[in-house]
């Protein structure tokens, strides 16, 4: 594969200021730019009007669908073949938060959470079944593993559970948080084995009886997506909707490992977002006769922001290589996860520090970034226990309670 050689890009992001997006080969950067396009025409005016209503655009999904940009990892199953690189389904990942947070979570949870969890776990039969209308997003998947008394103890504190009877299996239990669940058409669906204790997963398709999802309300960021708490009563979900290469928790940890990673390039999507529009306002705005950008304070703010989202991206980089090379290991994703969620954090502060009161409307975008940022800081696993399963390859030394 040949790539571009370093220098002007088309569309160029003023945060790339290291080039990385030339990294990419040529027939994958013009997917990137697609996407870009896709992104800055027709996603981002739908934007904060539904994020105001606090509802999900259901027109998205046929814009996704048009694009193609659905199953580009799984071989076999997307619209490009072979599949794609995990630099490029990383980047997109941080092209689609630059736009909107809640955009990029309702993508990754049916392109990566639910997408995964069947071409990773499932058989060949279950991909063939499934994989193929997924790709395609004329069936949307969802990924229900939090619980409502649960976090991060999920691994042996699960309560959702699961009891066989002949070829059917019973799952009864809750789950919360759960993205796109309000209007999936299938959704991964984690529970406890009462029988061996194990956590399996099950594919639970829209309409089964005792699946009862219902949107959360009054959430103060990802207002665009549906997350929905479920309750599950006496759920009867057949044996060939059972997972068939997940035998316990260890098999979805792989899952987690993946999507891990992909939340860290959604912060630094974030990351991104929030830098470029505190940018243009720093050049557009006026005090005391000048731009604010001339101001030697606010280009502090500017220049650590850029050097915040330049180090998250090198680290990102080289995450996506070990990935793409199979030496990729829990303690990679999370070290990436826990630290570039906390330096976005301080860049979104910082963005929104150089809007002054103009910070806390919407009508800017910068407060839907600022307040984004927190839930992707806060799932897929706490910057405190990501720490910890770093802490725990460095030194031997498990800390876990």
């Amino acid at each position: 594969m040949t790539t571009t050689p370093v220098g002007p890009l088309t569309d160029e992001l003023t945060a790339d200021f290291y080039h990385y997006e030339s990294l990419l080969p040529d027939e994958e950067r013009k997917i990137l730019l697609k996407a870009r396009t896709l992104l800055r025409e027709q996603v981002r005016p739908l934007v904060n009007e539904n994020w105001a209503k606090g509802e999900f655009p259901r027109e998205l999904i046929t814009l996704f669908r048009d694009s193609g940009l659905a199953g580009l990892p799984y071989e076999g199953y997307g619209e490009h073949r072979p599949t794609v690189s995990n630099l490029l389904s990383g980047t997109l990942a941080m092209e689609m938060a630059r736009t909107d947070a809640s955009v990029s979570t309702f993508f990754g949870v049916h392109n990566g959470l639910a997408m995964y969890s069947i071409f990773s776990g499932g058989d060949q039969e279950q991909r063939d079944r499934w994989l193929p209308g997924m790709a395609a997003m004329d069936r949307i998947g969802a990924f229900a593993m939090t619980e409502p008394l649960g976090g991060s103890d999920v691994a042996g504190g699960m309560r959702t559970t699961a009891r066989r009877e002949g070829d059917t299996w019973v799952l009864n239990g809750a789950k919360k948080w759960i993205g796109n669940a309000t209007f999936a058409d299938l959704v991964v669906v984690w529970a406890r084995d009462v029988d061996d204790n194990h956590v399996k997963g099950f594919v639970v398709e829209k309409g089964t009886p005792g699946f009862d999802p219902v949107k959360i309300e009054h959430k103060i960021a990802f207002r665009i997506v549906e997350n929905a708490e479920i309750t599950l009563t006496d759920v009867r979900v057949p044996e060939a909707n059972r997972l068939q290469r997940i035998d316990s928790f260890r098999d979805v940890a792989e899952i987690l490992r993946a999507t891990r990673a992909g939340v860290a390039w959604q912060a630094l999507g974030v990351m991104i977002g929030a830098y470029e529009l505190a940018l243009d306002y720093a050049r557009e705005r006026r005090q005391f006769g000048r731009p604010i950008g001339g101001f030697q304070l606010v280009q502090d703010l500017l220049v650590k922001s850029l050097g915040d989202i330049t180090a998250s991206w090198g680290m990102l980089v080289q995450l996506a290589r070990l990935q793409d090379a199979g030496i990729f290991h829990d303690e990679h994703s999370a070290l990436a996860k826990g630290f570039v969620t906390a330096r976005m954090r301080e860049v979104v502060a910082r963005s929104r520090e150089i809007f002054g009161g103009n910070g806390i409307l919407l009508d800017h975008d910068i407060a839907r970034f600022f307040v984004d940022a927190e839930a992707i800081y806060s799932f897929e696993g706490t910057r405190e226990m990501n720490t910890l399963i770093v802490g725990k390859s460095i030194t031997g030394q498990s800390a876990f309670v």
